[in-house]
């Protein structure tokens, strides 16, 4: 799956990226606005695009000068499957949380970084999960590993793409304070939590 446009592995087409701008607003937009906003596509082949879709009734356009107005039909039957395909990301997020809450051992905290929190990357991304394990349990405790095979084979079922998990235990964290490598730096910027203690909390120093 392409992390950056979840949406394009069953709408990759222009078509796609004008529908995944207006399902994401009420507003009407024009063409060169919707052009503007589509991650892939030129003005020529947006308003083709759009030309596309007002044929097939997804799109309402109405005049407003020299221009035309576009909005999502919300009423269309295709439309909850287009409000859906614009919504993926937050569809990951919420089957992320729902695993880690089923999790016993509990992790003492689970985060989303890089390019999958970003939204940047592409189809070869990983996605990139930070997992603390909490104090008591052993790296090899069995409940603990099988959990993060079955977390592994999920993203990979969920996405296409393979889970990059780093896994530290809590004292490894207050190391991560002391002297932060480069994946700090996103967990700040970037860093989406899952479980556990925030990302906040989590690099706060202790004084």
């Amino acid at each position: 799956m392409d992390v950056a446009r979840p949406y394009a592995a069953v709408a990759s087409g222009v078509e796609g990226e004008a529908l995944m701008v207006l399902a994401g607003t009420t507003a009407p937009l024009t063409g060169r606005q919707i052009a503007r906003l589509v991650r892939r596509g030129t003005s020529p082949s947006v308003s083709a695009a759009l030309e596309r879709l007002t044929a097939q009734g997804i799109v309402h356009r109405q005049p407003a000068g020299r221009a035309y107005l576009h909005t999502l039909n919300r009423d269309h039957i295709a439309a909850p499957a287009v409000v859906l395909l614009a919504d993926l990301r937050s569809e990951l997020l919420r089957r992320l949380r729902d695993a880690f809450e089923r999790w016993d051992p509990a992790p003492m905290h689970a985060s989303m970084f890089g390019s999958a929190a970003r939204a940047d990357g592409d189809a070869e991304s990983d996605v990139d999960l930070l997992v603390v394990r909490p104090l008591g349990i052993d790296e090899e405790d069995s409940r603990w590993r099988a959990q993060f095979d079955a977390l592994n084979d999920a993203v990979y079922a969920w996405t296409g793409n393979h889970a990059g998990v780093i896994e530290l235990d809590e004292a490894e964290v207050e190391r991560l304070r002391r002297d932060p490598p480069a994946i700090v730096g996103d967990l700040r910027a970037d860093g989406i939590d899952l479980a556990g203690v925030s990302v906040r909390a989590l690099l706060e120093e202790r004084r």
